[in-house]
């Protein structure tokens, strides 16, 4: 049997749904008893059947009295409510001819809406449970009122067969359509979420261009008034040291306005772009040095497999610096940033001593505007944001944790993805 619709999406059901539908059988079965048997004129056990009916719907007013849980029934309180569907239906067929019974056909139902809504095992159960009800009724029930009419044995058995081919036909049938449906819905929310990040991230690019252009002409009044300084103080002076630092600052943050307006090289066969991994990482972590902070690199284990190289390219600079500056920022005392790497994939893990990310927060990290560690006053949460979406578009994965004592991301790439040498 193919999958079903619960088996991707697994979690509770409405309980409002499952008693409009009750409610919808229950005026169904009273109306037919009442039409059959007193405008018809065929004599049937009216009394016990309508008794049948009315336990039904005592069972769903207290359902629907009972106070509303915040998730809805769970599953198996999903199943037990469609078993008592099957079960009432059977002991209602009982009394009125079984499956000779032309409505008998409706014992399908209570499985086709399992089918859209539950676990694959609790299908399962509910179509082996009607199944069982069927062949009972095709040998046990009370006679249907036909004017003398006998129906052969073998049309019970051609009926029994086809309630049993209804029953595994549209439960299968249901389940394989409703999978279809939650599979684009899902495929549909992660494209959605994936444009979103698109453009925030192409927002984020026009503002940091406008920015770059913007504080070029500061930076450089900044510069001069600096150097100005430095030039008429004497060297013996107490501020040589911080005016020194205060030049080196402008001079990196002159660099990084330059990066932010440069075109992408576009020559990416050059040797000088191609980088061994360990090395790649070094230097993207040497630009994010924090003083008071140890940044460790331990030896990656012995494989058979050759180190990956890597291209420069612009999204892992940025990417994988962003996740460094923020581990930096928050650690008390060490950073440690591990390479591992199969012929299958390639694995960057950056750990910090630092606070942790707020459980509350592990499962929104990486939306902008987010504070990774709860300070929103100083921090924006843009740097995680970025950094997710341009290693994202090398094909990375990124997961967040809290390890034993401090922070863990850890970027996944398949090897193909990411490993020049790889490239044909």
């Amino acid at each position: 049997m193919a999958p079903f619709a619960a088996d991707l999406l697994p979690g509770r059901v409405s309980a409002r749904t499952l008693t409009m539908t009750r409610w919808l059988a229950i005026a169904g079965q009273a109306a037919t008893l009442v039409i059959v048997h007193y405008g018809l004129g065929f004599a049937l056990p009216i009394g016990p059947a309508l008794a049948v009916v009315a336990a039904s719907a005592v069972l769903n007013v207290a359902v629907s009295l009972r106070p509303p849980g915040p998730a809805g029934l769970s599953e198996r309180q999903a199943v037990s409510f469609l078993a008592f569907d099957i079960l009432q239906l059977a002991v209602l067929l009982y009394l009125t001819g079984g499956l000779t019974n032309p409505f008998s056909l409706l014992i399908v139902a209570p499985v086709t809406v399992s089918a859209t809504i539950l676990t694959r095992r609790s299908t399962i159960a509910l179509c082996g449970l009607a199944i069982a009800c069927a062949s009972f009724l095709t040998a046990f029930h009370q006679p249907l009122p036909l004017a003398g009419v006998q129906l052969p044995p073998v049309y019970r058995l051609g009926t029994w067969v086809a309630v049993v081919i209804g029953i595994v036909f549209l439960a299968a049938y249901a389940g394989i359509v409703a999978a279809e449906r939650r599979r684009m819905n899902a495929a549909l929310a992660a494209a959605q979420a994936a444009l979103s990040g698109e453009q925030r991230l192409s927002a984020l690019g026009a503002l940091a261009a406008a920015a770059a252009h913007e504080l070029g002409s500061p930076l450089s009044t900044i510069a001069v008034t600096v150097t100005e300084i430095a030039r008429e103080a004497p060297p013996d002076s107490p501020w040589a040291e911080d005016l020194a630092i205060l030049r080196t600052e402008i001079e990196r943050c002159r660099a990084i306005l330059a990066d932010l307006g440069r075109e992408p090289a576009a020559d990416d066969h050059s040797p000088f772009i191609r980088q061994p991994l360990t090395a790649f990482i070094r230097a993207a972590a040497d630009a994010e040095r924090h003083d008071g902070v140890d940044l460790t690199f331990p030896a990656a284990p012995a494989d058979t497999s050759p180190e990956p190289t890597v291209l420069r390219r612009p999204e892992y600079i940025y990417g994988l610096a962003s996740l460094i500056q923020n581990a930096c920022q928050f650690a008390r005392r060490a950073v440690v940033i591990e390479a591992r790497w199969t012929a299958a994939e390639v694995t960057i893990t950056i750990r910090d001593d630092g606070p942790g990310f707020p459980p509350a927060l592990l499962d929104r990290l990486g939306e902008p505007y987010i504070s990774s560690r709860g300070h929103t006053g100083e921090h924006m949460g843009l740097g995680i944001f970025i950094a997710r979406n341009l290693l994202q578009q090398t094909g990375g994965r990124l997961a967040f944790a809290n390890a034993q004592g401090g922070a863990k991301v850890t970027i996944t790439w398949p090897r193909a993805a990411i490993d020049v040498a790889l490239e044909t």
